[in-house]
């Protein structure tokens, strides 16, 4: 039980988590210990049971079946059983090896009965237990060959009718629903262990079309319907080595699937078969899912298909031909082609297929920045400064952003050419601050931009011209920039940012407000007017007594 430690608790349900366990110790109910285990129930917003592995491969690891802790998480369930297990960890040994002695009472109380003395047993616990049945009679019919049972018994396992309300299964049934699927698929792959790969094949696939369809009726928001589609998948994989198929027979069924609605519950990945299909049956393979691509060049199942096996086989021609077939409007697909020729050591070609897809774009604005910064680097590597700085001021000039404003700049300053662009860039920012309801958003940009460039002055005039259109933080960063050169017309940014704010409550509020106080004091300072300050933070504590915890931030902080 080395691994059960507070420490541990903490690290894997995380602080939060663990802090929230502490709450429910009093809520941990039959606690019961195994040989390597403990599991329990806990009460919170419903009855949730629980299960820690005190020792396992992995370390200590849990499982609980609330909402959270079905996710894979931690929860803090899991916390109140281990640290009430911690609170007994001196009787623990002690019940572990009581657990111990009564499974091996078990076994040899078992070991002693008589064949029928077990089948009477048996047959009880068939009596009691519903599951026990079902499992029992899927692998009597399994053993005796009997194909048409087999799948009558996974039809009725992957039924969703006794889970579902109104033809849905909930997230709360969704959990007990899979587990119950799991048993289809474990039967399935049973099959190919038993000889009978063939058979296993048949009734994989006809679980993965039954399992599709019912995903549509289930809330799998924790996967686990779909973990036990990729184990269908993997059942389905071995039984096609085992039964080697016909490799032509495989490569049709594998391109119907993939294509197929039935896909997205198994996700099968066709290069998984590439050992049983053999070189003939990839030949296959490529030509049926190019000649289904040539059917639907947009299709997006078609063009994957296509691209991964071009890619495996490293035909970058096709996958050229792929995305060249449904370009972008906005230049995306076009740095997609260039990116896999860079890749390929066909750099001119990507730059090509990249300037193309600036010019085909219908709209500067909207093109894909990765594409103009893709350019950008191509150009700078190839020092050619002129056209990396002609493709930033065009980019500028259709976005008008600030982070356009920072990369012209860059450019402008590696080509030794700043001042010229800036007065270009300022001028178009200026002329959309003067028609304010032209679509741009020219002021606030203007603002920034300046701020950045650290030319102050110039800000504080834009912003003034700007009125309204400048927002708060503006003119909190031009206050606290110019704030020791102009004391007075700071002070007068800080108070009209100070009034809404007493209007409001909640400490991040009061942190802010506090700042603001602060800023007010030193701008007082400056102008040499301290007693206005003392009076008018009387005058605010005196409004606002009942606010404690923003008269302790401001004490804290000597106001």
């Amino acid at each position: 039980m080395s691994s059960l430690t507070k420490a541990n608790l903490k690290a894997l349900a995380g602080t939060r988590s663990f802090e929230r366990g502490l709450g429910y110790l009093d809520a941990v109910s039959r606690l019961e210990v195994g040989d390597d285990w403990v599991s329990a129930t806990v009460h919170g917003t419903e009855r949730y049971e629980v299960e820690l592995i005190l020792d396992g491969p992995e370390g200590l690891t849990g499982e609980c079946d609330c909402p959270y802790g079905a996710e894979g998480n931690f929860c803090k369930h899991l916390v109140a059983l281990g640290l009430t297990v911690l609170a007994q960890k001196e009787s623990l040994p002690r019940q572990r090896r009581a657990a111990g002695k009564r499974t091996q009472e078990l076994d040899a109380w078992l070991s002693e009965l008589s064949q029928g003395e077990l089948l009477a047993l048996v047959r009880e616990q068939l009596g009691e237990d519903r599951q026990l049945r079902r499992r029992l009679e899927l692998r009597a019919a399994s053993a005796r060959g009997d194909l048409a049972a087999v799948r009558g018994h996974i039809r009725e396992l992957l039924d969703i009718g006794p889970f579902a309300r109104y033809g849905y299964v909930e997230y709360t049934d969704a959990r007990a629903y899979a587990d119950q699927a799991r048993q289809a698929v474990s039967a399935i792959g049973a099959l190919t262990g038993s000889g009978r790969a063939s058979d296993a094949i048949t009734l994989a696939r006809e679980a993965m079309r039954l399992l599709a369809e019912a995903l549509e009726s289930v809330d799998d928001s924790d996967g686990g319907l779909g973990q036990v589609g990729a184990e269908l998948a993997d059942v389905h994989l071995h039984a096609c080595i085992a039964a080697r198929l016909d490799p032509d027979e495989l490569a049709r069924w594998l391109v119907g699937h993939v294509l197929s609605d039935f896909d997205g519950i198994t996700a099968i990945d066709p290069l998984d078969y590439e050992d049983v299909l053999g070189e003939r049956g990839m030949t296959v393979l490529r030509e049926l899912a190019t000649e289904a691509w040539r059917r639907r060049r947009t299709g997006w199942a078609e063009k994957s298909l296509l691209e991964r096996l071009a890619k495996a086989g490293g035909d970058v021609d096709t996958v050229v031909r792929v995305h060249g077939a449904d370009l972008a409007s906005n230049g995306h697909t076009h740095l997609i082609i260039a990116r896999e020729l860079d890749a390929a050591g066909r750099s001119d070609e990507a730059l090509r297929w990249a300037e193309r897809g600036l010019r085909e774009a219908q709209d500067l604005h909207s093109v894909d920045t990765a594409l103009v910064d893709y350019l950008h680097e191509r150009y700078a590597q190839a020092a050619r400064l002129p056209d990396a700085v002609s493709l930033r001021r065009d980019h500028f000039g259709a976005r008008r952003t600030l982070l356009a404003y920072q990369q012209l700049r860059t450019a402008a300053r590696a080509a030794d050419c700043w001042p010229e662009e800036r007065e270009g860039a300022l001028a178009l920012l200026r002329a959309d601050a003067g028609r304010r309801h032209g679509g741009w958003n020219g002021g606030p940009v203007l603002v920034d931009a300046l701020l950045d460039d650290k030319d102050v002055e110039a800000a504080w005039q834009a912003a003034a011209e700007a009125g309204a259109a400048t927002h708060n933080r503006q003119w909190l960063a031009l206050a606290d920039q110019t704030r020791a050169a102009r004391p007075a017309d700071a002070l007068g940014v800080y108070l009209r940012m100070v009034e809404p704010l007493t209007k409001q409550t909640g400490n991040g509020v009061y942190a802010q407000l506090v700042s603001l106080l602060l800023s007010i004091r030193d701008c007082h300072r400056l102008l040499g007017t301290p007693g206005e300050f003392a009076v008018y933070v009387a005058a605010l504590r005196a409004a606002h007594k009942r606010k404690r915890n923003l008269l302790r931030l401001m004490e804290e902080q000597g106001l």
